[in-house]
């Protein structure tokens, strides 16, 4: 008899994304150390076996859509070569799209290449966000340290409920009420845009990335406490002013991005939840360009301020989409949520730090690496931000061509350009 197991809110949303991006979230790791393919092989399947949606199909059957509980084969998960061209393998892996009817909801690749290995790893966002990926990641991390020394049994991870109606356990009965009432969508519409070239049927899907070094990101830190700013802060003020630049905004026009919130903020303990999403966003304004950098930069803070101070940060529009999708069958619920839903032009998650002590593995901590999120399909886009041993990755995962890469090449330089006059002072 089939297992089937439920299609949380967050699973039908990012599954109404399909029309916006590739749903894939990705992740490589490097170390200069080869990783046992057999331990890693064991981990894996200890880990599919306790979070069963990475061995699920999704099933859209128009009315109320589920996931069925798939059988696999290791083989199906992991691919192991030793590449004459790294790079370019680990460009091909994961630019990967996984069908969300597929039986593997994740895939992982292990290049190595003179003593060294490359981990890569994409995954169907319906099933977790960068949030729970970056603890997937230090759990493996951990199973494979301690099966590999110890031989303790790699089953040390989460499980519990996937529902997007978690984020309320730690509210008083009242302010539940309140927050399951807050059907407003606070995030308005902005039609500003990033300058990419028109959509083709040619384009393929590739990874730009800008790193920015330890040294760099410790002036940025010191700039930032001066002007009472954090880091974040100060990212998504040369995001801004890039954005004016490149795009040859006019400068009087008020321009928004769009910023990912992990909901994991208002639990005090995750460690009864499985695998799942609990990422929403929340809209920075700025009503104008600025004279300078430093005057965008307080526009920035005091539009993030005003969230910060919300309670219900990154809450408001869940009941909506609840409604949405418990009124109607699934096929009209999409388009009626189409409607009503403005997908965000211009987007920044900030995936936060890749931990090197926790990503070890026995021992070995990652040399280098980055998370990312969706290849954005055109118009939209998404700077995704990671932090690794003090250095910042910037990437932006674009469906596009080599001009469209130039662009954002072109970008990056603005990036690097606008943070060096933020650090200047």
């Amino acid at each position: 008899m089939e297992r089937k197991l439920n299609a949380e809110l967050w699973d039908k949303m990012h599954y109404l994304f399909r029309d916006y991006n590739d749903r894939m979230v990705h992740v490589r790791l490097d170390y200069d150390f080869e990783i046992d393919t057999e331990t890693l092989k064991t981990v894996l399947i200890c880990f599919f076996e306790k979070a069963p949606v990475l061995h699920s199909s999704f099933h859209d059957n128009h009315v109320s859509p589920y996931w069925i509980v798939k059988p696999y084969r290791i083989d199906d998960i992991l691919e192991v070569s030793r590449p004459d061209d790294v790079e370019s393998a680990a460009d091909a892996f994961l630019t990967q799209e996984i069908p969300p009817e597929n039986d593997i909801q994740m895939k992982v690749a292990l290049f190595l290449h003179s003593g060294k290995s490359t981990l890569c790893i994409v995954e169907n966002h319906m099933c977790m966000d960068g949030g729970d990926f970056k603890y997937f990641l230090k759990a493996f991390c951990k199973n494979y340290s301690e099966y590999a020394e110890k031989g303790v049994s790699p089953i040390d991870l989460r499980e519990g409920s996937r529902s997007y109606d978690q984020v309320y356990q730690d509210f008083s009965q009242t302010e539940q009420k309140m927050a399951k009432n807050l059907y407003k969508n606070i995030n308005a519409k902005d039609d500003h845009r990033f300058p990419l070239t028109p959509d083709s049927i040619r384009d393929t899907s590739f990874i730009a990335k800008r790193k920015i070094s330890a040294e760099k990101l410790a002036q940025i830190k010191s700039s930032g406490k001066k002007h009472g700013a954090t880091v974040n802060d100060m990212l998504l003020t040369a995001y801004f002013y890039s954005l004016y630049e490149i795009a040859a905004y006019n400068p009087y026009d008020s321009v928004s991005i769009s910023c990912a919130i992990d909901l994991r903020r208002h639990l005090k303990d995750v460690s009864d939840e499985g695998l799942t999403n609990h990422t929403a966003w929340m809209q920075c304004r700025v009503p104008e360009r600025g004279q300078d950098i430093f005057a965008t930069l307080q526009y920035v803070k005091q539009s993030i301020n005003r969230f910060k101070h919300d309670k219900f940060m990154g809450l408001y529009g869940l009941p909506l989409l609840k409604l949405g999708y418990s009124i109607m069958p699934h096929a009209a619920s999409e388009e009626i949520i189409k409607i009503g839903y403005s997908n965000p032009l211009v987007a920044m998650s900030n995936i936060g730090i890749l931990d090197e002590k926790a990503l070890a593995l026995c021992g070995n901590e990652p040399t280098d690496g980055f998370m990312t999120g969706a290849v954005k399909f055109k118009p939209f886009v998404l700077l995704s931000a990671t932090t690794l041993r003090n250095a910042v990755t910037l990437s932006m995962c674009v469906r596009g061509n080599d001009e469209d890469k130039q662009i954002v090449e072109h970008f990056f330089d603005l990036m690097e350009r606008n943070l060096d006059t933020l650090t200047s002072e």
